[in-house]
């Protein structure tokens, strides 16, 4: 299968995406269209190799004139793209070394369970509150946006609620069952997060769902909005709890630090933090470290003591409580990952190894 450049290239390109079962699609100059399977970069070699005419054409094939205006104006454009009523993709279009580039993530048509995914069950209880701060963090492409997507499904078919969701752009398209869902993307509904943020405060939401905080003004306005009686659900590209609450307290002010531990500890009710582990036979697999807020927690974050989070979460189990490391040694006993591959993953290697080795 030969791929030049018309629209049955683009078909072809994005109807292997699903059916190699991957996760991405990225479009480079001089290369072959990409495939990444379970975490991978494969060549689509039924494809050719891609020039800067053939990649400008297929990439200038599904946008909007509109689009193409801003694309050249400020060389980087984020997008929603329906292929067919069949799928969703996130795409980033950017420029490299004066070439068109792009970057393609399947979005499934509709959210999965917690249990499909393979995630703890505790998780949702998170979904059953009335209002606080959970955070969902972790590396790009290790599954954040789909978690946090199975929670607020969850809450969508057991709950009366408003749901507001804040997004850029927007990826799982939800349907509204017993609650209203309001899906609003950045640069389309809104022009940015915190302006969104601010303007729920006056659409009587019930939960919040910010698909990333990228700015110490958003953070602030999250923040309050749970502690002003939502549920407020976001992701933040942290590795774990304890740098979840620096990042968020280092993005302000000296003079303001104070105040926003203060309120994060009142209003905090827990962090998931989540990779994809390649499984022994095939696809992947959740590791996670999961924060739950309790007494211990909140006078930590308090005073200042996030290098202590991690002592609270290895003795937490009772509360629901679990580090990546025991995560990750849970499956590495049950034989769903390699040691190898566990090891890659885990932020303290060694203690790994000893918990394995008990």
């Amino acid at each position: 299968m030969a791929v030049s450049t018309s629209s049955l290239d683009l078909k072809s390109l994005l109807s292997a995406v699903s059916q190699e079962n991957a996760s991405d699609l990225h479009l480079a100059v001089s290369r072959y269209p990409t495939l990444r399977i379970d975490g991978d970069l494969v060549p689509f070699t039924p494809a050719k190799i891609l020039t800067p005419a053939s990649i400008k054409e297929l990439i200038y094939s599904f946008l909007s004139g509109e689009q193409r205006e801003t694309l050249e104006k400020e060389k980087e454009l984020d997008f929603s793209y329906d292929f067919e009523g069949k799928s969703r993709f996130r795409v980033n279009v950017f420029y490299e070394k004066g070439f068109l580039a792009a970057a393609l993530r399947i979005i499934p048509t509709k959210a999965k369970t917690v249990e499909e995914l393979n995630m703890p069950s505790i998780i949702l209880e998170f979904a059953r509150r009335s209002q606080g701060f959970v955070l969902i963090v972790g590396p790009s492409g290790h599954g954040k946006s789909t978690t946090m997507a199975a929670i607020i499904d969850y809450i969508n078919h057991t709950r009366n609620d408003h749901i507001i969701t804040i997004e850029d752009p927007i990826e799982y398209l939800f349907a509204s069952d017993r609650c209203i869902i309001n899906q609003r993307e950045v640069r389309v509904d809104t022009k940015s997060f915190s302006s969104a943020l601010r303007s729920t405060f006056r659409e009587d939401p019930d939960v919040i769902m910010v698909g990333e905080m990228r700015d110490a003004e958003t953070m602030s306005i999250a923040i309050t909005a749970a502690e002003t009686g939502h549920l407020v659900f976001a992701t933040l590209h942290t590795n774990n709890a304890s740098q979840t609450i620096d990042r968020i307290i280092d993005s302000f002010p000296a003079s303001q630090q104070n105040q926003i531990r203060a309120q994060l500890a009142g209003s905090l009710l827990g962090i998931v933090s989540q990779r994809l582990i390649p499984r022994i036979d095939g696809g992947r697999v959740p590791a996670v470290e999961i924060l739950i807020s309790n007494p211990a927690v909140r006078n930590l974050i308090r005073e200042g003591k996030t290098h202590q989070l991690d002592l609270v979460i290895d003795t937490g189990a009772d509360d629901g409580m679990i580090s990546l490391n025991k995560s990750l040694a849970g499956l590495v006993k049950s034989r769903e990952i390699s040691m190898e591959n566990a090891e890659i993953y885990s932020l303290n290697s060694s203690d790994l190894r000893v918990m394995i080795q008990r």
